[in-house]
């Protein structure tokens, strides 16, 4: 077997993952402070923008069922070197970008190139190094999942303020071949995930179709009425194929996504749900409270105002890292989705917030998501054995993505056209926030209950082995169908 000259070693492969997925996922939330100056450098209207970003989160949405789909079937490693090289390519593309067309092709390239790499990487660092490596790569994938999307407020005020942005996104392009480098390095010539598994181009075929319909819709609302055809119709018919993807999955005797085993199945849904209502709920609290304050502070005093965010993010890494092999862990979610109701519920207290209320909404924020969406798709992921958790990082990511970038310009629309005042839609659009953080977490707890499920300490070992799931999760509503068994067999008449 081929291998690079630092093949195996923990430190380089994460370095790798690392240099991979946060350019994109920092460039999601630096976008915002800088999108007027790139519109006006490159002559682009704030609506086709808002639709190449769109498109971009789309592609990124896309690229977890593609990833799986090409990982049963293709030699994985040489497929990551392809990846990285393809986002080494559209990195450049986006940075030297002359017009609109060369700057969205480069971005929806970087979006798609991101998740192929998270779905095709992130799993084998988790199973492919002894447990005791697992406490620092779950703290590692918070830190990329939502710890560079945390400091993007900041790095985007920090380019606004200078009045440009492609130093940025040269910055990005050279991590990019940094990431690249560690992948050549780092590289293992590993046999295709399963070369028997079945092609399921219907499935790729619908993430795509509902991904972009969604996606379209949505950033159309810039400009558009909710209820315009342009903007409505893609949303719901994009979000209907989504339905439609997670059906036909769910009943496939061969299906390329676990759905049938993660939604029959009481912890793994739960964990699902509580990391679809935080992406949603979130993102109520970070965009539209920074809108209020852009017509206040300039953006780099704005993103400043954000950076306890990322401070939440470094303290719920390491927390997750404690609790990984805990019984807690299961209720770390469950704690995330208070604290990220309390700050939501901060930064509504004063419209707009006072740059003090503005330091402790964030900070609450910032723990509320770090301790909510990884953890979450951790306590899913253990559910199931470990040759499903490719499967499980693509479904989580999928749907993650789809409410947490897709809701991002319906609740801005919404907080633009509701109410008379001047924030009085943003102030409802925040208790709509906190409303969806605390019915998550009501949610998933009423789901445990009716399964009949109890927080276990998870058997990483026995994970790691492939043998079985690190803890047993009792089918969905196991708890109500025994409840009703011994009812029936109570009013069954005795034999005579």
């Amino acid at each position: 077997m081929r291998q690079g000259p630092l093949a195996g070693r923990y430190p380089a492969v994460s370095s790798m993952v690392v240099l991979a997925l946060v350019p994109y996922l920092a460039l999601s939330g630096a976008l915002g402070p800088i999108t007027p100056t790139i519109a006006h450098s490159l002559h682009m209207s704030l609506q086709t923008m808002s639709l190449g970003t769109g498109m971009a989160n789309a592609a990124y949405a896309v690229g977890t069922v593609l990833a799986v789909q090409f990982a049963q079937l293709l030699p994985q490693r040489r497929m990551m070197v392809l990846y990285a090289s393809v986002l080494v390519l559209a990195s450049i593309i986006t940075a030297a970008a002359q017009d609109p067309a060369m700057f969205i092709v480069g971005h929806v390239f970087q979006g798609l190139c991101t998740s192929l790499l998270l779905i095709s990487a992130a799993p084998p660092l988790f199973l492919g190094f002894p447990m005791e490596r697992l406490r620092t790569t779950s703290m590692i994938m918070n830190m990329c999942i939502f710890g560079a999307v945390a400091l993007g407020p900041m790095i985007g005020g920090l380019q606004a303020s200078a009045h440009a942005w492609r130093p940025l996104f040269w910055i990005v392009a050279g991590i990019s071949v940094s990431a690249l480098t560690l992948s050549l390095l780092t590289f293992e010539d590993a046999p295709p995930a399963d070369i028997s598994a079945p092609k399921d181009p219907v499935a790729i075929l619908l993430a795509a179709l509902g991904s972009a319909a969604a996606f379209f819709g949505a950033s159309e609302l810039l400009t558009h009425k909710f209820l315009d055809g342009l903007t409505v119709v893609p949303l719901l018919a994009g979000l209907l194929v989504i339905v439609a993807l997670i059906i036909n999955q769910s009943t496939r005797s061969r299906p390329l996504l676990t759905i049938r085993s993660m939604l029959t199945s009481t912890i793994p849904v739960a964990g699902i749900v509580l990391a679809l209502f935080a992406a949603a709920a979130s993102v109520s609290a970070t965009e539209l409270s920074a809108g209020m304050l852009a017509t206040r502070y300039p953006p780099l005093h704005v993103g400043l105002l954000y950076l306890p965010e990322f401070a939440g993010a470094v303290i719920t890494a390491v927390a997750l890292g404690v609790v990984i092999t805990r019984r807690s862990l299961q209720y770390l979610p469950l704690v995330g989705m208070g604290f990220l109701a309390a700050g939501i519920i901060v930064l509504r207290i004063q419209l707009p917030p006072s740059q003090a209320l503005t330091l402790i909404g964030s900070g609450l924020t910032g723990i509320g998501v770090g301790a909510t969406v990884a953890p979450a798709l951790f306590v899913a992921g253990f559910s199931l054995p470990a040759a499903n958790l490719q499967r499980v990082f693509a479904i989580v990511e999928l749907l993650r993505a789809t409410a947490a970038f897709m809701i991002a310009p319906v609740f801005a629309h919404f907080a633009a056209t509701v109410g008379h005042g001047r924030f009085t839609g943003t102030g409802i659009a925040l208790w709509i926030g906190a409303g969806l953080a605390i019915a998550g977490g009501l949610f998933a707890v009423l789901l445990y209950a009716l399964g009949g499920a109890r927080p276990a300490k998870a058997d990483i070992e026995l994970f790691l082995t492939g043998q079985a799931p690190a803890w047993e999760s009792p089918p969905l509503l196991a708890a109500v169908r025994r409840k009703r068994i011994k009812i029936a067999a109570a009013e069954e008449p005795a034999p005579s």
